[in-house]
């Protein structure tokens, strides 16, 4: 993980997850625009971004464990996960191995995918050849098209993109108990791929409270509508952290010695 700004008086910490072939740097223009007392953390998962070096994972739950074990040290005071697309589902699933180890965030902020429990409506694509893979990304607006059309950069993204589809497409949802934290759900109004009953299933992931936003755009309203989006989550992070003390159930983070 990343810190963009090492904030020391921060109250709250919240880990923000990339979409599939995202990495770290796309949640640095947030920097200025959340409250002063939140740090912010961009996750970098293994052969992204600046962990380009690594190998690649490709499924959910080697990446879950390897996200999971390196956030633990970082747990030191309250903390929410906020994650986009594939982010979304990682979040999620990063959310429920911490809570199989007596770690609870106070909130989780899900965006631009449907719930996890819910089926895929279309086949496979980690296994396509390259220009159908390509034009399946297109049509699924589910990578910049500024990527897309940049073909050194796409020389160097296919691996990425075809390692991260695979952990999507071979996740099996297993049923556990719901998160005790609230859940905010947010999608794009022309994402083609998350209608507003795929976004509204994420209730169901949660023993607390749950909402859910509709914003302009498409599948990366998270950039075309980034200033909205940045003014909700404000909003939510203002108000976890003015009720901080009532999340008595957090637990220090475990001893990793243990």
């Amino acid at each position: 993980m990343t810190y963009p700004k090492r904030n020391s008086q921060a109250r709250l910490r919240l880990f923000c997850f990339p979409y599939a072939g995202g990495n770290s740097f796309i949640f640095r223009p947030w920097l200025n625009s959340l409250p002063a007392d939140v740090e912010l953390s961009a996750i970098e998962m293994p052969g992204h971004g600046t962990r380009m070096a690594e190998p690649l994972l490709t499924r959910m739950t080697e990446l879950v464990a390897a996200i999971a074990s390196s956030l633990l040290p970082h747990l030191d005071k309250p903390f929410a996960l906020f994650g986009h697309s594939m982010g979304a589902w990682v979040s999620f699933e990063v959310a429920r191995w911490l809570q199989a180890h007596h770690v609870y965030p106070v909130h989780l902020f899900v965006s631009g995918a449907r719930a996890p429990q819910l089926p895929s409506l279309r086949s496979p694509l980690h296994q396509l050849p390259e220009v159908e893979f390509v034009a399946a990304l297109r049509r699924l607006q589910g990578t910049p098209e500024a990527v897309l059309e940049h073909t050194e950069l796409m020389e160097l993204m296919l691996p990425i993109l075809r390692a991260d589809f695979t952990v999507l497409e071979t996740y099996i949802h297993s049923s556990q108990a719901p998160l005790p934290c609230p859940i905010t759900a947010f999608s794009g109004l022309q994402d083609v791929d998350v209608s507003p009953e795929m976004l509204q299933a994420w209730q169901t992931r949660t023993s607390a409270g749950f909402s859910h936003r509709m914003l302009p755009g498409d599948h990366f309203f998270i950039h075309s509508d980034q200033t909205l989006l940045l003014q909700l989550l404000t909003q939510e992070l203002t108000q976890i952290i003015s009720r901080l003390p009532e999340y008595a159930s957090l637990k220090s983070p475990p001893d990793l010695g243990s």
